[in-house]
């Protein structure tokens, strides 16, 4: 993304590594550390889906087999290498970042993509928050994943309003491999059992595979331990953990949870198992994901686990097969919200909501180094060119993507006005027409998917954007308090604060809205939207949130001519505190009649 570059590369334009802050903690660092080169996959998978050019044949192993490419295919990239393996805990350090922010800004890029975060602290103790606040002053948009801390409240990380935070969420792609099983039930005396076949969905990307209708017998790990290991090291199918006598030639049912997804897998292959069925807990419900297991293996939801083990418990002598993993296109529902995806409110302020959209990061294929193997596991010597990953650091990069179009299409928006475009044209809905659900099947909140599902090509063309500058976010740390010092290292030299009228959080003029402990008295959001469209006139439609009376003054709008900027005032209003008392979610939509731009409400009554 660079514009300086040599004819002799027309896509990777530069490589650099910071590590002196890596190097302060773990001491002497060996020839793998000193280099940009990616040594573990992670940045080669997140560059290819923000920019990678178009490469007919991409699979995982014949999975998902197209023509991959990236969200800003034509654009020109630059690697910034920060992240190292850990050291006490840490695997990327402030004093890294901030250098690669430094450089990066140099370098004139115009966007930048960060699939890393950390637990959320002061925006004046977070390297990543102090980077980007200088690369947004320069006009580079910068993106940054929510984290995969979820599904509890309170987890997503990269909080800071200049930030672009991007959750993570399904698309309508499968491979799915089901776990098939003959049930017998008990029927009136004199009568045979009833019989019944049962196919659970799961999801893989094993590359072996087990013979179709040829059932083997199927064991709950649990039970197939060694004498010494205990029940939740065999039901968690640890590493050594299982005894072969027990598991020779058998499917092993595993319990999800602490291990990685494949190293499971590798300890029912260890003790000669035939296969595995991987199910997953209550928090990980219905969140099922392909993975390149070394044996033929699924992953099953919650649900269908519960039914899996209840055959297990209640069988004799259980049999079943696994079938070969196939690809799917136009699965429903889609998108719904991974539960690794970190979730709001922002515990830092809370009236900027957190995270501010969602993308696709689960079972996400995109290009991989050939200096790793697919599952980042020792005992895995396979290589590939490109590999299915989950998580938001591969969310992130496909907003970075459509942030690059859109910088390409609408050069003269600022990095604020490019956040909203794609904000407000968000869809909270998914494909069978209904709200975007979690992994457990339940309604999601703007907690999880913030404005909603990206849509690229309704972003194009948003109508309206509410814009932001220097001053904006200057004065929003003038209203966290911070002292002259602090104002200084985020301004590059002194900043007098507003004194006799000091902004307050709620009125940063940010795409959605939200009102934390509001009063008998009522709470108020100031906005200004600005016309990136034709002259015309927009009118104002609430979805209340609930307990909550709504007003938009005014409630219409008139554009003359493009780039004019209006100015409203929100009103909430607690009707009904039993109803308010946790947080309640509705919507602003300004329409007219041909765009809709919606901003998620979220308001919250004093306790």
């Amino acid at each position: 993304m660079i514009p300086a570059y040599r004819r002799a590369c027309r896509k990777l334009i530069g490589a650099r590594f910071f590590n002196k802050g890596y190097a302060a903690a773990a001491g002497a660092l060996n020839a793998s550390m000193n280099t940009p080169r990616d040594m573990d996959g992670h940045g080669t998978h997140t560059l290819s889906t923000a920019a990678g050019s178009p490469v007919p044949g991409a699979s995982v192993f014949g999975f998902g087999n197209g023509t991959a490419s990236g969200g800003s295919p034509r654009a020109r990239v630059a690697a910034y290498r920060v992240c190292y393996p850990p050291v006490n805990g840490s695997e990327c350090f402030d004093a890294d970042i901030l250098a690669a922010f430094d450089a990066a800004i140099h370098d004139g890029v115009h966007v930048l993509s960060l699939s890393l975060g950390g637990d959320p602290s002061s925006y004046f103790d977070d390297g990543i928050a102090i980077g980007s606040f200088h690369a947004v002053r320069r006009g580079i948009a910068v993106v940054c994943s929510a984290g995969n801390s979820g599904p509890g409240l309170g987890t997503a990380s990269n909080l800071a309003p200049w930030i672009f935070t991007a959750g993570a969420s399904t698309m309508d792609r499968e491979f799915p491999s089901y776990i098939v099983f003959e049930h017998r039930k008990a029927s009136p005396l004199g009568r045979p059992p009833h019989k019944s076949i049962i196919k659970l969905k799961g999801q893989s990307l094993s590359v072996t595979s087990l013979p179709e209708k040829t059932s083997y017998k199927l064991i709950d790990s649990a039970k197939a331990g060694f004498a010494n290991a205990t029940t939740k090291d065999a039901q968690l199918c640890m590493i050594g953990a299982l005894d072969p006598a027990k598991v020779k030639g058998k499917i092993v049912v595993c319990l999800r949870g602490i291990s990685a997804r494949v190293a499971k897998g590798e300890a029912v292959k260890q003790a000669d198992g035939a296969g595995m069925v991987l199910a997953n807990d209550a928090s990980t419900g219905n969140e099922i994901i392909a993975d390149a297991h070394v044996l033929p293996a699924t992953q099953i939801k919650y649900s269908d686990g519960l039914r899996l083990y209840s055959y297990l418990n209640s069988t004799k002598n259980p049999t079943g097969f696994i079938t070969t993993p196939a690809t799917v296109l136009g699965t429903k529902p889609a998108p719904f919200m991974a539960a690794f995806s970190s979730q709001g409110p922002n515990t830092i302020t809370p009236e900027i909501l957190k995270p501010d959209i969602t993308a696709p990061g689960v079972s996400v294929i995109a290009a991989w180094t050939r200096a790793n193997s697919p599952t980042d596991l020792a005992f895995d010597l396979r290589r590939v060119a490109f590999n299915s990953e989950s998580g938001t650091s591969m969310s992130c990069p496909h907003v970075s993507g459509i942030v690059g179009l859109l910088r390409t299409l609408h050069p003269e928006w600022s990095p604020a006005a490019i956040k909203s475009a794609i904000m407000t044209t968000a869809l909270e809905m998914d494909n069978k027409g209904e709200l975007i659900q979690n992994a457990s099947s339940l309604p999601s909140s703007p907690f999880g998917f913030g404005a909603g599902h990206v849509s690229p090509a309704r972003a194009m063309n948003p109508g309206l954007v509410y814009d932001l500058g220097d001053a904006d976010y200057l004065d929003f740390l003038c209203a966290l308090r911070y002292n002259a010092t602090v104002m200084a290292m985020f301004n590059g030299g002194p900043y007098t604060c507003p004194g006799e009228a000091p902004r307050r959080i709620a009125d940063l003029n940010y795409p959605s809205i939200t009102a934390v402990n509001v009063t008998a008295a009522g709470a108020t959001a100031r906005r200004r939207v600005k016309n990136v469209g034709r002259p015309g006139t927009y009118w104002a439609f609430v979805t209340e949130p609930a307990g909550v009376d709504v007003t938009v003054t005014p409630s219409i709008l008139e554009f003359r001519a493009k780039g004019e900027e209006k100015g409203f005032e929100v009103s909430f209003q607690v009707n009904n505190a039993a109803l308010a008392k946790d947080y309640s979610f509705g919507a602003l939509v300004w329409t007219n009649g041909k765009q809709f731009v919606r901003s998620p409400l979220v308001v919250k009554a004093m306790a």
